[in-house]
């Protein structure tokens, strides 16, 4: 009997926006199951998209073909390059959002998208038969039968809203949450864990005295996350975003006071994330330093109010009040909205595969914070992967896996599958040993003819990346023949500018000139009265620049590669290897890595048992299966 559905999207947070629409645009008959239509794409942390890693996460979501930096770029209020004086391993696009608009738009490409029903509702049962996903149940009991279900319920599964001793069910905002689903998943013999994040105070703009706070501007350049936008909000109308510190007094009125906090009193049972903490866990940590900055986000054109990025508490209203009130520029300021923090179940991420599929149910996929991750980039592009490869099941293809070296995706997806994690999961350029080959400016580069494989990339968009290809190309091979006179006027005077005296030559290549310092070549031929496409110039200098470190890079991504090309699969036996290290063999058996790659990232496999699984593979032992 054919099922209701193919796929089944369990929520409608950033993860199972991208789920549900990769699925439904490569011609899958979608279901998007979620609590509430309204809250389809909802911010409920910080009203932006992107910073480090993450932007670079939001430009690879692009490049395979998702929504995220479509909604950002258009619906964004402020576009910033953080890192721009740094190398352009670290360089990542942050926008500031306006999360009424960026929900709206989510809520109006999911209903009118192909292939997809949308339908408020709560799943409270995953359905399982012989270590098989047949559907789910619903709350009033019915039954929906799917091939496929994508599990992104966020922080919705068995949440709790604290904020000191009490204690609420709910997901955020004290939405509707539900302890049955994650029973139902260890009924299926899935292990759970709980987890803790949670928010700032939100403050009424208007009471704000923003005289006695920094500004931080915006970048005036065109910025955007997708390759496909041609517009974006001007910088002459972008809306600044502001700093502000803690204080002494601040410090004595949060530390005086810890033990009404819900994480300090034992109200709080999960691990909190270690690179977003509240301010009390940073003022026990780092009780050296003297102040800890404060960065100030405007929520949405359609609200006064304004978010406190970094000050987020469990404290009690009244001392949120007070501590509040000694932040420079917060004296007078009127709370909004109180701080709190959430409690919830995540997936133990070791039981998924790097394609986001369970290892022991099949055809069961995992995205976003329930596998224990943070921050809505990192739950879109698991979700992207997700739905990629439901769809790539269904049609009976391979998954599509990224490498470390391919994407931080990759690596996300990696962490979790051969490391697991015990707090909540958060990308760092740190985390990516190829960050030099993971840059913001290559993202199309590196994963488009991938998104264009899936069926996610249109003829029109690869068409237009092989004609960018085209001009990246003859663009440096101009410099790489060009001989620049150095005696031209303009040209002596933009080297001196830059703080060269021309060393008795005549002439000198051009490209070698882009390789000093401070030389571009946009600048450079403008001298000669050329005008190169700025954003194709300044790709040709990354990788002139740059040309022996990525070239070196590139090098040991691919001895990565080629181990990570070697298969063990889930299933193979590693009782028939003989001499492996007992606690080799006991992580080997608890993770069950795809390949030996992932194998050798494992803590406790060590390299001796490497060889002796790589002479068993030549051997035949252990007979690895997919």
């Amino acid at each position: 009997m054919k099922n209701d559905y193919q796929v089944i999207v369990i929520g409608g947070g950033h993860a199972g926006i991208e789920a549900a629409l990769a699925c439904a645009r490569l011609g899958h008959r979608t279901l998007m199951l979620t609590l509430s239509i309204e809250n389809i794409g909802k911010m409920p942390c910080n009203p932006s998209v992107g910073g480090p890693a993450k932007g670079i996460v939001v430009r690879e979501i692009d490049a395979l073909g998702g929504q995220m930096p479509i909604t950002a770029d258009r619906t964004a209020l402020q576009f910033k390059m953080l890192n721009s004086a740094k190398g352009p391993g670290v360089r990542a696009l942050r926008v500031q959002s306006d999360k009424l608009a960026y929900k709206a738009m989510m809520q109006e490409v999911c209903l009118h998208q192909q292939n997809l029903t949308v339908m408020a509702g709560m799943a409270v049962r995953l359905n399982v038969q012989d270590s098989k996903v047949t559907g789910v149940t619903l709350k009033d009991g019915s039954i929906i039968t799917s091939d496929i279900v994508i599990l992104t319920t966020g922080t919705y599964m068995a949440g709790l809203n604290m904020i000191s001793a009490e204690v609420t069910p709910g997901g955020p905002d004290r939405e509707e949450t539900t302890n049955e689903l994650s029973q139902s998943l260890r009924d299926a013999g899935l292990r759970t864990f709980r987890l803790k994040t949670g928010t700032p105070p939100r403050v009424l703009t208007a009471s704000i005295d923003f005289s006695k706070t920094k500004l931080e501007p915006g970048t005036d350049a065109f910025l955007a996350f997708s390759e496909t936008t041609e517009h974006i909000r001007p910088f002459s109308e972008q809306v600044p975003c502001y700093m502000t510190w803690t204080t002494p007094e601040t410090h004595e009125i949060i530390l005086s006071n810890l033990n009404q906090s819900s994480m300090y009193s034992g109200v709080v049972k999960g691990v909190g994330p270690r690179y977003c903490p509240s301010i009390e866990d940073k003022l026990v940590r780092f009780k050296d330093k003297p102040r800890h900055l404060l960065f100030l986000e405007p929520e949405s054109l359609s609200l006064d109010t304004t978010y406190v990025q970094g000050f987020s508490t469990s404290l009690p209203r009244d001392v949120q009040e007070r501590m509040t009130h000694t932040l420079p520029g917060f004296e007078h300021c009127i709370i909004k909205k109180y701080a709190y923090a959430i409690e919830y179940d995540a997936v133990d991420p070791i039981q998924m595969k790097p394609s986001f599929e369970n290892k022991y149910i099949e055809n069961l996929f995992t995205a976003g914070q329930v596998n224990g991750t943070s921050g809505y980039e990192e739950a879109a592009g698991q979700g992207i992967l997700a739905g990629i490869n439901a769809a790539r099941k269904l049609e009976g293809k391979e998954p599509l896996i990224l490498g470390r070296q391919e994407a931080y995706i990759g690596v996300l997806a990696d962490d979790l599958t051969t490391k697991g994690t015990l707090e909540p999961y958060r990308l760092l350029t740190s985390r990516a040993e190829f960050r030099l080959l993971l840059r913001h400016d290559n993202a199309e580069q590196r994963l488009i003819e991938k998104g264009y494989e899936t069926g996610l990339i249109s003829e029109e968009r690869h068409d237009k990346y092989l004609e960018k290809q085209a001009k990246l190309k003859e663009l440096k091979d101009h410099l790489s023949n060009l001989t620049v006179e150095l005696d031209d006027p303009k040209v002596m005077a933009y080297l001196k500018e830059k703080g060269y005296e021309p060393e008795g030559h005549i002439g000198e290549n051009a490209e070698k000139l882009v390789k000093r310092p401070g030389v571009t070549s946009r600048e450079l031929l403008e001298c000669l009265g050329e005008n190169p496409d700025p954003r194709t110039a300044e790709k040709a200098d990354i990788e002139i620049k740059y040309e022996g470190y990525i070239a070196k890079a590139e090098r040991e991504a691919k001895k990565l590669a080629a181990m990570d090309s070697q298969k063990l699969g889930v299933n193979f036996r590693y009782e028939e290897v003989d001499n492996l290290s007992i606690e080799g063999r006991q992580k080997l058996m608890k993770y069950k890595p795809e390949t030996m790659g992932q194998a050798s990232r494992i803590s406790g496999v060590n390299p001796a048992d490497l060889a002796v699984l790589a002479i068993a593979i030549r051997q035949g032992k252990g007979v690895a299966k997919s």
